[in-house]
């Protein structure tokens, strides 16, 4: 029986699940489930996670919901090629320590920026905590610019190594905080993203993968 994947368009969490579904091409069945209609409001969805919150997965009547989780499941379910993390420990607890920064530090900027700019009226927008919140942001991805191990033969064109989980942690999240970013005026992303993130930017956003994902209303 193929793994059922509970999705919500434009929720970072569940690109990322989405995304290493499709790096590991594993065969799964999707259910979009709609945050207006209240879809994960319902009894048959708190049923699969009393948190309302997605993803979830359903995998021969295994139930796990949170995308870190989600992740480390579908490794270890499927451990072969292409890999998620690294079969090396050491560079393997360097890429959860990079997804942990990731979900500590970047999830904590990107709920800000949602509360600053997509949850206040536009005319009550507070240049000031919008100024702040992209300072942070700055300086978290200026941290990034030299976390990643950007060496030929160490990292290559990605944040920890082959492509891997590290990446697809981060891309969404960072793409959701430029779509969200986007609606300042005159925001580019090269306020925020230094030559290197903003070249791996590129190249995940080219991805095979990532186009087949793009989260739908964002098209």
């Amino acid at each position: 029986m193929a793994l059922t994947f509970y999705y919500g368009s434009g929720s970072p969490y569940a690109w990322r699940v989405w995304l290493a579904l499709e790096h590991k091409r594993i065969a799964y069945t999707q259910k979009t489930m709609s945050f207006d209609a209240g879809d994960l409001e319902t009894p048959q969805f708190t049923a699969l996670n009393p948190r309302r919150k997605v993803p979830v997965i359903v995998d021969d009547g295994f139930t796990l919901g949170e995308s870190a989780a989600i992740v480390e499941y579908i490794e270890e379910k499927w451990p072969g090629e292409p890999r998620l993390f690294s079969a090396d420990l050491g560079q393997r607890a360097q890429q959860r320590r990079m997804i942990r920064e990731a979900d500590a530090y970047v999830v904590a900027i990107l709920e800000r920026l949602v509360q600053a700019v997509l949850l206040t009226p536009r005319e009550r927008w507070s240049q000031d905590e919008i100024g702040a919140r992209l300072a942070d942001l700055r300086q978290e991805l200026a941290a990034w610019e030299e976390l990643a191990s950007w060496e030929a033969g160490v990292a290559g064109d990605y944040l920890a190594g082959p492509l891997s989980a590290v990446d697809f942690t981060l891309f969404p999240l960072l793409a959701l905080i430029l779509r969200i970013t986007g609606r300042l005026p005159g925001f580019a992303r090269e306020q925020i993203l230094g030559p290197r993130m903003g070249a791996w930017m590129a190249r995940m956003e080219a991805l095979p993968s990532t186009r087949s994902t793009w989260p739908p209303h964002w098209r």
